[in-house]
């Protein structure tokens, strides 16, 4: 299965790709699961969606409240049933 690669450009720094693995709506909220190999073991993180809804671009943050990633990160274990979190 081919994934979608998408780049980000963190703050004006050098751009940065990551592959998209799943993506999910909570209470209205757009969070996307991404990694940075496309095949095998990679660094996952979740992230989080935090334009509004008529902005021509999203703009993306790390997800880092404990709660809300435990509760996210349950949700894509779901989604996909070949993933884990530790």
């Amino acid at each position: 299965m081919k994934l979608e690669k998408i780049t980000f450009c963190p703050n004006g720094d050098e751009p940065v790709e990551f592959f998209v693995l799943e993506q999910t709506r909570i209470s209205g909220v757009n969070y996307i699961l991404v990694t940075d190999f496309e095949e095998g073991d990679g660094e996952a993180l979740i992230l989080k969606d935090m334009s509004k809804d008529d902005e021509p671009e999203s703009v993306y943050a790390i997800v880092d409240d404990d709660n809300e990633l435990k509760a996210v990160a349950g949700v894509f274990e779901d989604l996909l049933e070949d993933v884990k979190f530790v």
